[in-house]
């Protein structure tokens, strides 16, 4: 995604990794071809007095600071130009009599059934409001088809895999995976994939990119007949990680879905640390509080904490912490021990603790975080260090590799030699795509080679994107982070 364009990041390069299946899945793939800077929030927090704390985690002092309480203002009944999300919003906060997290604003602005921003739209591409790198360029999804099948090969080559993509936007990672491996039979004869979406809209785009087809129905089970005519392997929609069939060897990709799972935030006070909460203002507008008592998101806050040093957590003023990305890494760790396997996650992050990350994405611009809810795109940096942590403390049977750079992970994996075998065969316009695309996933900064338009020019995110895999410890270290 290249919303976080203008966010820096340090890289160093890999070698290039020397594995067979890579090697010779570079020399007989198709050549066929698919297809930040942080936005302060101008919101003020009100401060208001009290008085309790919280109890002290064994490696900081935390405390809830009660000068900090803000007593909501009667709601207007007036009628209002808002939109049906905004009024469902001021009605939960009016109904709890007081502000809601920043986890579950977020949550209800991405994924509300009726008006979430997810929902009933396609956001990505150039047309929509932000781009993510298998819609850059069809070598994404190639190299990370390289990536499970070489975690395939290293399982044993099991005859059944579940292929798991959480969050997979219109489906072209997947169908350029398949694209690029359907010369490897034994691979995608093995495979039934398994897609975890949420959006019917999208479910509908992921239907169509992966050129699927309803099977005659001969056993009543209509769901396990839909396959891919681009190598006729199985697929099948799920509304969570916990649908999938459990019993069989697992991958799981997770590309840019943590960065979307909802987050809280906590902000230093005079007396210890309160959650940022959203609240409705005076003027009917939505705005930042603190709150007034301990939340149940603070056990969350008092676990990261555990896995940080003093020195790390003193120089915070503002920290982000996101229970539903160390749940869902347990349930994937458990999975992978249970079941064997592997999860692939990339995205953009830190390897440490996030301070204030959260910010709004409209047709590619940055926009205020409580301007318009369900009209932009909200994300944060990933905690990659509490993804390692969280994985290690649900079963001593996975080993966590990495995060390393997304330039490092493609580069190792052979992307140089795909591009070189890509522009062989391809008019000047191809290639000029090409260069873009390539540069786009594997560089830094603005494109050299660049001679168009200044605004238009395609700014790399090697390094601004990480990769960590997930994996069952029998099956050895995974390419390319031996």
């Amino acid at each position: 995604m290249l919303r976080r364009l203008l966010f820096q990041a340090s890289i160093q390069r890999h070698s290039l990794c020397g594995a067979s299946t890579s090697l010779s899945w570079l020399r007989q793939c198709s050549s066929s071809s698919s297809s930040t800077s942080h936005s302060p929030n101008s919101n003020s927090v009100e401060h208001l007095e009290g008085t309790e704390a919280i109890p002290t985690p064994p490696s900081a002092a935390i405390s809830i600071d009660r000068s900090v309480l803000y007593n909501p203002s009667e709601h207007s009944h007036e009628p209002s130009s808002d939109s049906e999300l905004v009024k469902h919003l001021k009605s939960i906060i009016k109904f709890r009599g007081g502000p809601i997290s920043v986890a579950e604003y977020m949550e209800e602005v991405l994924t509300n059934p009726k008006a979430g921003f997810y929902i009933n739209r396609d956001v990505f591409g150039a047309e929509g409001d932000f781009i993510t790198s298998p819609e850059v360029s069809q070598m994404f999804g190639e190299m990370v088809g390289v990536w499970a099948m070489c975690l395939w090969e290293q399982m044993g080559q099991p005859k059944k895999l579940n292929l798991v993509e959480l969050g997979p936007g219109r489906g072209t990672l997947l169908a350029d995976l398949l694209r690029g491996a359907s010369k490897f039979r034994n691979f995608t004869d093995s495979l039934h994939i398994h897609m975890v979406e949420c959006s019917p809209t999208l479910q509908k785009l992921q239907y169509q990119n992966l050129k699927c087809i309803n099977k005659n129905d001969t056993d009543g089970d209509a769901e396990e007949h839909i396959i891919s005519r681009l190598t006729g392997t199985s697929v099948s929609w799920h509304a969570t990680l916990e649908q999938v069939p459990r019993g069989v060897p697992t991958i799981i990709i997770g590309h840019e879905f943590y960065d979307a799972l909802p987050v809280h935030q906590f902000q230093r006070a005079s007396r210890g640390w309160c959650e940022k909460m959203v609240d409705v203002a005076k003027n009917s507008m939505f705005q930042f509080v603190l709150s007034k008592q301990p939340t149940p998101a603070t056990l969350y806050l008092m676990k990261r904490f555990k896995w940080a040093e003093n020195e790390e957590i003193d120089k915070l003023e503002q920290v982000e912490v996101c229970p539903k990305a160390m749940d869902l890494t347990q349930e994937i760790a458990k999975r992978i021990v249970s079941d064997g396997g592997g999860a692939l996650i990339i995205d953009y992050g830190l390897n440490g603790i996030v301070s204030d990350s959260l910010q709004a994405i409209r047709k590619h611009e940055f926009v205020n975080i409580l301007d318009n809810p369900g009209t932009a795109d909200l994300s944060a940096y990933v905690d990659f260090a509490a993804i390692r942590h969280s994985a290690e403390e649900a079963s001593d049977d996975v080993a966590v590799h990495g995060p390393m750079t997304q330039s490092q992970f493609l580069g190792s994996l052979g992307i140089n030699f795909r591009v070189e075998a890509l522009m062989e065969n391809c008019t000047d316009e191809q290639a000029d795509s090409l260069r873009t695309g390539y540069w786009r996933l594997v560089g830094e900064g603005e494109a050299p080679f660049w001679e168009g338009p200044e605004e238009k020019a395609p700014i790399g995110m090697g390094t601004r994107y990480l990769a960590m895999a997930i994996v069952n410890k029998k099956q050895g270290v995974p390419v390319p982070f031996q």
